[in-house]
């Protein structure tokens, strides 16, 4: 693991919780492998759940920030949208008096990385423009602008570290993606979905088993990601009072 500086914020150290969230998803990634009968990985990136240990680091934060835990939303978190009806995010935050404080959506990647990239790109940011064109829109009247994350865990191994084919039949493509593989793809996606201000933060945490995992990029990296959070809620928490 190269990401073990700086765990701590405001005094307390997360470094075993975020270890605890890493074990907890390579557990239930292996549990619905072996549950599906699926070694095609299909059934481990459509099972779901392997990021709820993720979700419980944030609801912990999110608390020592203040934020009392009935106002903290993991189920049902639909939010309006403006190019759809609604849209289900990982975790909210919402005050008492009803204010959007904190979006956040949790995706994951081991495997299949060549069908699935785009589309969690797509996603990515399909779920950024909807969000915030239905804020500009006046959906969440009367109040700032939320902080909005997205949290990415990749597996790191030879097929998402070895370079990927670029197509360029007619035009070529950016220089930043020669040579890049998808793990690589991922930080430059991350990197700039916060350059684009589609998200307040977002966070790139690559794994490759129980034990390892890391950042790909000091800017994107988790710990990065968790004190950004915390001070925004910090600083919104005389809401709750």
């Amino acid at each position: 693991m190269d990401d073990t500086k700086d765990t701590i914020i405001n005094g307390i150290d997360y470094s075993e919780k975020i270890a605890d969230a890493i074990r907890f998803f390579w557990h239930r990634k292996q549990k619905q492998l072996s549950e599906s009968g699926d070694t095609s990985n299909r059934g481990a990136v459509v099972g779901g759940k392997q990021m709820d240990g993720f979700v419980e680091l944030l609801k912990e934060v999110a608390c020592n920030a203040g934020i009392p835990a009935e106002f903290i939303i993991t189920d049902k978190n639909y939010l309006p949208g403006f190019f759809r009806s609604s849209k289900d995010w990982d975790m909210l935050v919402v005050s008492p008096s009803g204010k959007l404080v904190a979006a956040v959506e949790l995706k994951s990647q081991v495997g299949s990385y060549g069908n699935n990239f785009n589309n969690r790109t797509e996603e990515a940011l399909g779920s950024a423009v909807d969000l915030w064109t239905a804020f500009r829109e006046g959906q969440f009247p009367g109040q700032p602008a939320p902080w909005v994350g997205w949290l990415m865990v990749v597996g790191r191994d030879r097929n998402s570290e070895r370079p990927v084919r670029n197509y360029e039949p007619f035009f070529p493509v950016r220089p930043e993606f020669s040579g890049a593989g998808y793990l690589d793809r991922y930080r430059i996606l991350c990197q700039k979905l916060i350059l684009e201000r589609h998200y307040t933060a977002t966070a790139l945490v690559w794994t490759g088993d129980k034990d390892t995992y890391g950042a790909m990029s000091e800017d994107i990296s988790l710990m990065r990601f968790l004190q950004s959070f915390y001070c925004f809620l910090s600083g919104v928490s005389y809401e709750f009072k």
